[in-house]
């Protein structure tokens, strides 16, 4: 059967609707001897059953095997140079005191954007001396209280913010280690709202005013200068970007030596991963590869020695251990001129996954339950919620004979969908299932209506 018309350029036909793309499921994903997709060895059909739809399903020793191959990997590529690299794990893509202690047993460190995230951390029991403080307005409130706990760094975003810590730091009476967001002017290589660098931006400040702001950092015997900070964007492919970047931060870096220490370099990370077939993931020991390359090249020019340097990998840690499970609702063929695309509703939505409808982001999705030999349809997976946009899958192919009742799973979901999740039309959020050889159990609860109603005075009144 042909490819259907409505279909998009990059989608290709595929001659088995029920494949699983490696470069876009967990690396455990199969199907068992009844058809049923199963991950790190348990089946989908019964995390279903056992926990209920919608349903986060994570694979524990992927996060593990990823968190700890980026780290060895971009160590191994600095220690040739006399130097080494501190992994932050980014709690914004997804963050739970599970997943905490994995990624520091694996021996990063964790950035947090608000007072909610560093209350997980520690909540998780992380030392907080491997924490990184970010954000573009942070509160008084959660300036005291990251330095109160003695927070390894806290990323200075504004001129304000100097005198913000350093005053925390004073009533503390501590030395608290800063590190300053640059804006590199780095056009990244991915959408417009993950592009962090640009010059008509709310992140960070400009590159030329870096040394005024360091040397006012430097007059305070409150504070520590670490280091310049860069975090171009977020889902890139592509190395350019980080290149250019470093290049334009190390030439800063080494003006910056002149007058007193610069420890470390954070060059960010934001590394892109697969959502569909069509897209073509640079491997991660390439980019520590070319990382250090141009590090080693730039410091060299300019007669510095090598810095310690920072990443912050972003969801190519969690990104692609998880896979979110549906149950089918309704089905309708709708003609659009001579072609029907298939809509297959479902009982989630842009409520556990807003990426699609914030950027337009595509996903693939597989027949969870069963194994078909019908023909592929063009599908389109669309969320219960009251917007036409409310979209979890554009476009992919699934059997024909898809039914109410069946289990469809969208993979690479670890990254920016539970955390990004909302109570619209009065939805829980879904549970979070961490499986591992072949077990399962619940690291984030569903939430119930009782949860939903909990806060409405109206109610507890």
């Amino acid at each position: 059967m042909s490819a259907n018309p409505l279909a998009p350029e990059w989608l290709v036909h595929p001659d088995d609707a029920n494949a699983l793309t490696p470069a876009v499921w967990p690396p455990s994903a199969d199907r068992d001897g009844a058809g049923a997709i199963t991950v790190a060895g348990a089946s989908l059909t019964a995390l279903a059953s056992e926990f209920g739809t919608p349903l986060y399903v994570v694979d524990e020793q992927d996060v593990r095997t990823r968190a700890e191959t980026i780290k060895t990997l971009f160590n191994e590529a600095f220690a040739a140079l006399g130097s080494r690299v501190d992994v932050y794990y980014a709690g914004k893509a997804f963050l739970c005191t599970a997943v905490a202690k994995w990624v520091v047993e694996a021996g990063l460190h964790i950035d947090v954007a608000s007072g909610g995230e560093l209350a997980v951390a520690l909540a998780a029991g992380v030392d907080p001396a491997l924490l990184g403080f970010h954000g573009n307005n942070k509160s008084l409130a959660e300036i005291d209280r990251s330095v109160g706990l003695g927070v390894g760094a806290i990323v200075l975003d504004s001129v304000v913010e100097v005198d913000r810590v350093s005053a925390a730091a004073e009533k503390h009476g501590r030395v608290q280690a800063v590190r300053l967001r640059i804006n590199s002017g780095v056009h990244a290589s991915t959408h417009e709202y993950l592009a962090t660098a640009r010059e008509d931006q709310k992140f960070g400040i400009p590159l030329a005013d870096a040394p005024a702001v360091v040397a006012q950092i430097r007059a305070s015997k409150n504070l520590r200068f670490l280091g310049l900070h860069s975090h171009i964007g977020s889902q890139i492919f592509e190395s350019a970007g980080f290149a250019e970047a470093a290049r334009r931060l190390l030439a800063v870096h080494a003006e910056l030596l002149k007058d007193g220490e610069v420890p470390e370099l954070n060059l960010g990370g934001g590394f892109g991963i697969a959502y569909t077939s069509a897209d073509v993931v640079t491997p991660i020991a390439s980019i520590a590869a070319d990382f250090a390359r141009v590090v080693s090249e730039q410091c060299a020019e300019l007669g510095i020695p090598i810095p310690i340097i920072a990443i912050e990998p972003g969801r190519a840690i969690v990104g692609h251990s998880t896979v979110t499970v549906y149950e089918v609702g309704t089905i309708k063929d709708v003609r659009v001129d001579d072609s029907i695309r298939k809509y297959v509703s479902i009982d989630g939505g842009m409520s556990d996954n807003i990426r699609p409808a914030l950027y337009g982001a595509d996903y693939t999705v597989r027949l969870a339950n069963r194994r078909s030999d019908s023909d592929p349809a063009l599908v389109r997976i669309a969320g219960k919620h009251c917007e036409s946009g409310d979209i979890v899958v554009h476009a992919d192919y699934l059997p024909g004979d898809v039914a109410p009742g069946d289990l469809v799973a969208v993979p690479a979901t670890g990254a920016y969908c539970w955390s990004l999740a909302s109570n619209y039309n009065y939805l829980g959020r879904p549970a979070v299932v961490a499986v591992k050889d072949g077990a399962a159990r619940v690291i984030v609860r569903r939430e119930t209506e009782a949860d939903l109603l909990s806060r409405d005075v109206g109610v507890t009144a």
